[in-house]
């Protein structure tokens, strides 16, 4: 059996300007949808693009429309010379869920995308009828967690990190292939799922023009103080179902966060799976992309169908 390159998995993708700036999104009709469907949309984490939902794409759509953007700055989407922030991309998230959707959606993000949905959830509750997040990360408590004495010292040696001195020669050695498959080795607990399409999908949007520019951005603006919201700030403000999914093996972000997250709020799920890492649906997709369409079909789409079929 042949197997399809990972953009004719994807869906059909399209380019959206928001707000100037050239921006690539993707989605697949729903085949078995009807009034009581809820859309989907998919955030990938940081460094990722829509390529790394190549796996829950086709399968997710068996039963609803879906949506994957490239946040700006990652991906296809242009590499724009602004203030990267969770917040910018939250409302590039509400935005196009104007344009294009415009019914509440199950939001799917993965780390950074994980951090966008809270956010976009947080800003714009009208858009969001519930939220799967895997592996949840908190710079806030990162931040909380170094002692008050040492915070002037980590503060410099931020600074100096976030030199284009330093950036620019670091970008160009970490966009290399063979780097590329030694950091997904740290991220990825199943070495089996490390393809030469993963890094292929990793390794292309480095190239882009502007690449650069908005890696040194990026990377400045993820240890700045203002570059996300606090997700324990969040959580008791959020009145939605919500599903926590993290690997157990995980070892970017703690899998011990979940059970603190979940004392913010009794709407969250926690669902820890064996032998994953840090991005379980593309790890695990098959048990993660039944985990995500049961978890919508027990805990929105039969609750709410009554109603909804008589609106229908």
């Amino acid at each position: 059996m042949v197997q399809l390159m990972w953009q004719q998995r994807v869906g059909a993708q399209r380019d959206w300007v928001w707000r100037g700036w050239q921006t690539r999104y993707t989605y697949i009709r729903g085949l078995q949808t009807g009034c009581d469907s809820v859309p989907i949309i998919l955030l990938h984490g940081f460094g990722a693009s829509i390529g790394h939902w190549r796996q829950n794409l086709e399968v997710l759509s068996e039963h609803h429309t879906v949506y994957a953007l490239d946040m700006l700055g990652w991906g296809a989407s242009v590499k724009a010379p602004v203030n990267y922030s969770v917040s910018l991309w939250a409302e590039q998230v509400y935005d196009f869920w104007q344009s294009f959707i415009g019914k509440p959606v199950v939001i799917v993000g993965n780390s950074l995308g994980s951090l966008v949905s809270i956010a976009a959830a947080a800003a714009h509750p009208e858009m969001v009828k519930g939220l799967v997040m895997m592996s949840l990360p908190d710079p806030s408590l990162e931040l909380e967690a170094i002692p008050p004495f040492l915070r002037p010292t980590v503060a410099t040696i931020k600074n100096f990190v976030a030199s284009p001195l330093f950036l620019k020669p670091l970008f160009y050695f970490l966009r290399q292939p063979g780097v590329l498959r030694r950091w997904a080795a740290i991220a990825y607990a199943n070495p089996e799922a490390i393809t030469d399409e993963l890094i292929d999908i990793i390794a292309g949007p480095t190239q882009d023009r502007g690449s650069v520019r908005a890696f040194t951005a990026l990377f400045k603006a993820s240890i700045g103080a203002n570059f996300s919201p606090s997700v324990k700030a969040i959580l008791p403000t959020l009145n939605i179902p919500m599903l926590l999914v993290w690997g157990k093996k995980d070892r970017f972000v703690p899998p011990a966060l979940a059970h603190l997250f979940a004392q913010y709020n009794s709407n969250l799920q926690i669902l820890n799976l064996e032998n994953v890492g840090h991005c379980p649906h593309d790890e695990s997709p098959e048990e993660v992309n039944q985990v995500i369409l049961d978890w919508i079909d027990r805990t929105l789409v039969r609750v709410t169908s009554s109603s909804v079929v008589e609106e229908c």
